[in-house]
C-alpha cells in the first residue's frame, strides 16, 4: 500500500477541488476540443510542441476549418489536441528509450531483494523517487536500483542490472512533495545513465496542459515493468500537483508520468480512492474498504504526481552545500529555475593529496582549477592518455568529468573484450574557467566581430543540416514555429530569453534542434562559445596556456578531444613542445569541417597535423555540432571517420561517442580502427 499519508492528502486535494473539476468537464463537452488552458499556458503548449518537431504543417491545415474564421486561442488548442491524438510511429522507438532509463528499487533483506517502488534516471548517476519509498539516507543505503526488469521483445527476460545507490554522494528528500534524489553508484559497466539513458527535467512551463494523455511507466506490485498508454487524461493542475486518470497501482510509486513526446511532467506517488460522505474507501461495488480486503480491492478513481517544476523549484531553493549544488547542477540548465544561477556560487576545488590537481586560483567568486595530472601513463608503451572536454564546465567537479569519460570508455572498451582505464591514469586540463572568465554568451554577442562569427556559425551548420534559404530571409520574424509553420502562427519568444542575435537566429537554430534531437539552447551555445574561442585572441591564449599547463612534460600521447575541445586540440598542436609525440588524436562531435572554423584555426586552415600519427574522428549524424562532418572532405583522406549510432537526446554526448567500439579500441592502443 502506498504511504496513506499521502494517499489521504491527495484525496483531500481532489475533493477540494471538484467544482474546479466540474467546470473543466462543462467546458471540454461545450468546447471545440477536450483542452482546457489559459492564453499563456496554450500559447507556452504549442511553443514547446514546435520545439520539438510535433507540429507539422498537416497538424495546422486540419486545426483551420475551410473558409471558416477562428480565433487564434481555438486554433492553438486544436494544434494540440490534434498533435495529441496522431502520433508518428517514432512515438514507440522514443517510449522505448524513455522506458529504459525506468527501474525497479528493491530493498536488499539479507540478500533478498523485495521491491519497494519505481525510480528512474534524472541523470547519469542520479535516481529520483519518491520519499515513501526511500524515506532516509539508512534505506538509501540499503536499496539497489534494478535496470532492464522487463520481458525482451520475443518475451525472453532481460539481463537485470544491479546498482547500489549513494547517499553518502547525495541524498536530498522532501516529505510534504514526496520525492527523494539520491545519487548512484557506479556498477561494472560505469555509470547507469552511460547504459541507460537518462530523462532531462525541465523547469519550463509547457509541457502539459488539462485534456492531454499522459503515460506511466513502472513497475506495478513490483512486476516486471509496464506502461500505461492512452485513456490517462489530465484532468486538473494544481500549483504542486496534478491529478490524472492513468490506471495505476501500488508499487508505481516513484514513476516518471511522461507526456507524448517522452517529457517528464510529473513524479507519480499517490492513487486517490473513491469515498463515501464520511471519506471512508470504497471499493467497485460501492461497499466499504477494509484493509483485510487489499490493495487491490480499492476503487481507485485518479492518481496524483508532483509537477516537475514544483519539485525543481523546491530542489533548487532548499539549502544546498556547495558539494550537493555541484553533484545537482548534472541535471543540466533545463532544469534550474529562472532567477537561479546555473552554476552554484564558490564551488570548490575538488581536495586531492599529491600533485593531481594544477593551478587552482581564485576568480570572481569561483574557484578555477586549471585541471588533474594523471598518476602514471594509462596505455600500453607508456603512453599517456588526455582527455580534452568541450565547453560549459565551469562550477563541475573535474573529478567527476574526468570519471564520466572513462566510464564511457569503458563502455567501448569491455565491447572489445579489453580492461577498463584508470580514471585516476588520465591527464584532464581544465580550461572552463578561463574560457568563461570575463566573457559569458552574452557578453561575446555584444561585440559585432564575435556576432558576425557566430552568425556564420549557425547559418552555415543550418545550410548543411538542408535548411531552404527562404526559411532564413531577412526580415523574417522570429518565432517558435516549427518548420514549415505559416509565419502568421509564429509564437513569440519570451522576453529576455535570448538577446537580439539569437533572435535573429532562430529559425536555422530552431532547424538544428528539430532536425537533430538537441535543445536548441544547447546549439546555439556551444556556437557562441566557438565564436568566443576563435574571434578573441585573449580567450584562446588563456585557454591554451591552461591546457599546456596540465600536460605531461614529455613521451607518447592520445589525445581524446570533444566539441568545442576539438578546436581547442588543432590549435594546442601548433603550440606543443617537441617533447611530445602524438600517437593518436580522437575528435568527437567536433565543427571542424565548417569553413567559419577551420578558416580561423591557428593553422589557417584544414591542414592535417603533421605530428599526429592517427586521426579518428568520431561523428553522429543527429549532432548539430558536428554538422561539418565527415571531415575526409575538407581534412583529406588520411582523416578515419567513424560514424556513430548515439541515442537521440544524447547526440552530443563524449560518454556515447567513447562508448562505441571502435573509437575505444583506437584510444586504447592508437591501431588504425577495425
Amino acid at each position: 500500500m502506498e504511504n496513506i499519508v499521502h494517499i489521504e492528502a491527495a484525496t483531500e486535494r481532489y475533493r477540494r477541488t471538484k467544482q474546479q473539476r466540474a467546470e473543466i468537464e462543462h467546458r471540454q463537452r461545450t468546447g471545440a476540443t477536450r483542452v482546457v488552458a489559459t492564453g499563456d499556458q496554450v500559447e507556452a503548449r504549442v511553443r514547446r510542441l514546435a520545439r520539438s518537431g510535433a507540429v507539422t504543417p498537416e497538424a495546422i491545415l486540419r486545426a483551420v476549418p475551410e473558409g471558416d474564421h477562428v480565433a487564434r486561442s481555438t486554433l492553438l488548442e486544436r494544434i494540440i489536441a490534434d498533435t495529441n491524438d496522431l502520433q508518428a510511429v517514432n512515438f514507440l522507438s522514443r517510449g522505448a528509450r524513455a522506458a529504459r532509463t525506468v527501474g525497479r528499487i528493491a530493498a536488499d533483506v539479507r540478500g533478498r531483494r523485495i521491491p519497494t517502488g519505481t525510480g528512474f534516471l534524472v541523470a547519469p548517476a542520479l535516481l529520483l523517487t519518491n520519499n515513501h519509498v526511500l524515506p532516509d539516507e539508512t534505506a538509501a543505503d540499503g536499496a539497489v536500483l534494478e535496470l532492464n526488469c522487463e520481458d525482451g521483445i520475443d518475451h525472453e527476460a532481460g539481463r537485470v542490472a544491479l546498482y547500489r545507490l549513494g547517499p553518502g554522494t547525495l541524498f536530498l528528500t522532501d516529505e510534504e512533495l514526496d520525492y527523494t534524489l539520491v545519487a548512484v553508484s557506479p556498477g561494472p559497466g560505469g555509470l547507469p545513465g552511460d547504459e541507460f539513458g537518462w530523462n532531462r527535467l525541465v523547469h519550463q512551463q509547457g509541457k502539459a496542459v488539462i485534456g492531454e494523455w499522459l503515460n506511466i511507466v513502472g513497475h506495478p506490485q513490483g512486476r516486471l515493468k509496464e506502461v500505461a498508454l492512452r485513456n490517462n487524461g489530465l484532468v486538473n493542475e494544481l500549483d504542486h500537483f496534478l491529478h490524472y486518470s492513468t490506471d495505476t497501482e501500488p508499487g508505481n510509486s516513484g514513476s516518471p508520468v511522461f507526456n507524448d513526446q517522452w517529457e517528464v511532467v510529473a513524479l507519480h506517488h499517490s492513487g486517490i480512492p473513491k469515498t463515501d460522505a464520511k471519506g471512508n474507501w470504497l471499493k467497485p461495488d460501492g461497499t466499504r474498504w477494509r484493509p483485510s480486503d487489499g490493495d487491490g480491492a480499492v476503487h481507485w478513481i485518479a492518481n496524483e504526481g508532483v509537477r516537475v517544476s514544483a519539485l525543481l523549484s523546491h530542489l533548487f531553493g532548499r539549502p544546498l552545500t556547495p558539494a550537493q549544488r555541484s553533484v545537482l547542477d548534472g541535471l543540466g540548465p533545463q532544469a534550474v529555475p529562472a532567477g537561479v544561477q546555473p552554476v552554484g556560487p564558490a564551488v570548490p576545488a575538488p581536495t586531492v593529496t599529491g600533485p593531481s590537481v594544477t593551478g587552482p586560483a581564485e576568480r570572481a567568486g569561483v574557484t578555477i582549477v586549471a585541471g588533474l595530472r594523471a598518476r602514471r601513463p594509462a596505455l600500453a608503451g607508456d603512453t599517456h592518455l588526455v582527455f580534452l572536454h568541450g565547453r560549459g564546465q565551469l562550477g563541475r567537479d573535474p573529478l567527476r568529468l574526468r570519471a564520466g569519460w572513462a566510464a564511457g570508455l569503458a563502455a567501448g572498451l569491455g565491447a572489445r573484450g579489453l580492461s577498463p582505464v584508470d580514471a585516476a591514469d588520465v591527464w584532464f586540463p581544465f580550461y572552463a574557467g578561463e574560457l568563461q572568465r570575463g566573457v559569458d554568451g552574452r557578453e561575446a554577442l555584444a561585440d559585432p566581430s564575435t556576432a558576425s562569427l557566430y552568425e556564420d556559425l549557425v547559418f552555415e551548420a543550418a545550410e548543411r543540416a538542408g535548411m531552404p534559404a527562404g526559411l532564413a530571409a531577412p526580415g523574417m520574424p522570429a518565432g517558435l514555429a516549427a518548420p514549415g509553420l505559416p509565419g502568421g502562427l509564429a509564437v513569440p519568444t519570451e522576453e529576455g530569453l535570448l538577446d537580439s542575435v539569437v533572435n535573429r537566429l532562430h529559425r536555422p537554430l530552431s532547424w538544428l534542434a528539430n532536425r537533430s534531437g538537441l535543445d536548441e539552447a544547447l546549439i546555439a551555445a556551444v556556437f557562441a562559445d566557438v565564436a568566443a574561442y576563435l574571434d578573441r585572441p585573449v580567450v584562446r591564449d588563456r585557454v591554451l596556456d591552461a591546457v599546456l599547463g596540465c600536460l605531461p612534460p614529455d613521451g607518447r600521447m592520445v589525445l581524446v578531444s570533444h566539441s568545442l575541445g576539438t578546436v581547442v586540440a588543432m590549435d594546442l598542436l601548433t603550440r606543443l613542445p617537441g617533447t611530445i609525440a602524438v600517437d593518436t588524436l580522437v575528435t568527437a562531435g567536433s565543427p571542424l569541417g565548417m569553413d567559419a572554423v577551420y578558416k580561423r584555426l591557428l593553422a589557417g586552415g584544414p591542414h592535417r597535423p603533421d605530428r599526429v600519427a592517427t586521426w579518428v574522428n568520431a561523428w553522429c549524424p543527429a549532432d548539430a555540432v558536428a554538422i561539418g562532418c565527415p571531415l575526409q572532405g575538407a581534412w583529406g583522406s588520411d582523416v578515419l571517420d567513424v560514424v556513430t549510432d548515439n541515442a537521440k537526446d544524447r547526440a552530443h554526448s563524449i560518454a556515447e561517442y567513447l562508448s562505441d567500439a571502435r573509437v575505444a579500441r583506437a584510444v586504447a592502443d592508437g591501431a588504425a580502427v577495425r
